[in-house]
């Protein structure tokens, strides 16, 4: 397990907004009443900054000063006192003293819209995957040390309070040694899934990397909770990355993958991830240890350990990452979630990204439930081979299922 952030532990958002008034009278954040921050992109999960922000702002922590969309957000979506641009080169054009950026936009344009962010002296909080490509984040990362700024990549279950639990387990050998460690998640998405955007499911857009698949996008916080966990934050912490990638919708992207990374430390890692189950079931991350488990339900930050003695379960609080880059801001401080510490996972999104095309799952192993754009793929006993895949750290063709007819494919580490 990794080091622990150092972040006080903060239950309610009150507190967590005292606190976070706390450190800012003691000069730990940037100075000013009001942090200023703009948004750029105003749908899809940028809605939940907007509401996130809204918060902040009532606290008097933050002022949304700007945002930015090619589509105008909704009437009454944003604060009446923050302008509306088309993009964000207008925005930074218009807007002076900026203390954060948000980008919440399609994959294949974090990259440029991050240095552009950057290259203005601002914070910076950037939605996961940080960047499409790993050429792309090593450039990211040399432009945020030369800013000398702070980057929160937003894997929001990162700031989960169980990590520390876990971390106190394990150093207490209440599961025995760790000998691996599993992610697992069996999520549904419909036809209308893919039609929402045109990135959606594509491995690239006219040349342009995207890489939205399965491990990258919907159940990316699934692999990165797993590599946080492993102590598995930079490249440097990853020995080998083997993927094996399938498909049960007509896209160009994986939906049903294994992944099975080995950390610098020997310690195996195992992604078993579909968006063509039969039912949505809460992903989680499994440890397996000599004396008993831990699993990890990360959306609900709920711990539960299996061991001799017996069951407990329990749930715990969260800190938010956009407080957490408030707080620490400037080059300051420890986040939860910076940028260097993506490194483990972007080398997964390259192996992903650089693998052969995912295989197509035939026809008589899937079957359809529903109709027109919200009917959803189901491939056949798809909860059991994720089970298994995860338990014996093993792909879907060696567990010798009909349909995986892909080898393992072994990614080429990149010369240190």
């Amino acid at each position: 397990m990794a080091p622990s952030t150092g972040i006080p532990s903060v239950e309610t958002p009150g507190e967590a907004l005292l606190a976070l008034a706390e450190r800012r009278a003691t000069g730990r954040t940037t100075p000013g009443p009001a942090a200023r921050v703009a948004l750029v992109g105003v749908h899809g999960f940028g809605t939940h900054h907007l509401r996130n922000l809204e918060r902040l702002q009532a606290a008097g922590a933050v002022e949304l000063v700007a945002v930015a969309d090619p589509q105008p957000p909704a009437a009454g979506s944003v604060p009446a006192s923050a302008n509306v641009y088309p993009a964000l080169d207008e925005l930074l054009a218009a807007t002076k003293d900026l203390d954060l950026v948000i980008v919440a936009t399609p994959i294949q344009t974090h990259a440029p819209l991050a240095l552009a962010a950057l290259a203005t002296g601002v914070d910076l909080y950037l939605e996961k995957p940080p960047v499409a490509s790993l050429s792309d984040f090593n450039r990211l990362c040399d432009a945020a040390a030369a800013s000398g700024r702070n980057v929160q990549i937003g894997f929001q279950s990162l700031g989960s309070h169980a990590l520390q639990a876990i971390e106190d387990l394990l150093a207490a050998g209440t599961i025995g040694t760790l000998q691996g460690i599993s992610a697992t998640g069996r999520w549904v998405r419909d036809r209308a899934y893919y039609k929402r955007s045109r990135w959606a499911g594509k491995r690239s857009i006219n040349g342009v990397d995207v890489v939205d698949g399965v491990a990258t996008n919907p159940l990316a916080h699934a692999v990165a909770t797993a590599l946080r966990i492993a102590g598995a934050r930079t490249t440097a912490d990853v020995a080998s990355v083997e993927t094996e990638l399938y498909r049960a919708n007509d896209i160009e992207s994986d939906d049903t993958s294994v992944i099975r990374i080995r950390t610098a430390s020997g310690l195996p890692i195992t992604c078993a991830l579909t968006i063509c189950a039969s039912e949505s079931v809460e992903p989680y991350v499994t440890l397996q240890g000599s004396a008993g488990t831990a699993v990890f339900h990360y959306t609900e930050d709920r711990l539960t350990i299996s061991t001799a003695a017996g069951t407990t379960e329990k749930s715990y609080g969260r800190d938010d990452l956009t407080e957490n880059l408030l707080a620490y801001g400037g080059g300051r401080g420890p986040l939860i979630s910076p940028l260097l510490d993506s490194g483990a996972f972007m080398l997964v999104l390259e192996a992903i990204r650089t693998a052969p095309l995912p295989t197509a799952i035939g026809d008589a192993h899937v079957r359809w439930e529903g109709d027109g754009e919200a009917a959803h793929a189901v491939v056949v006993d798809i909860e059991a081979a994720l089970e298994q895949a995860g338990t014996g750290h093993a792909t879907f063709s060696e567990l010798g299922l009909p349909w995986a007819t892909s080898a393992p494919h072994l990614f080429s580490l990149p010369a240190s």
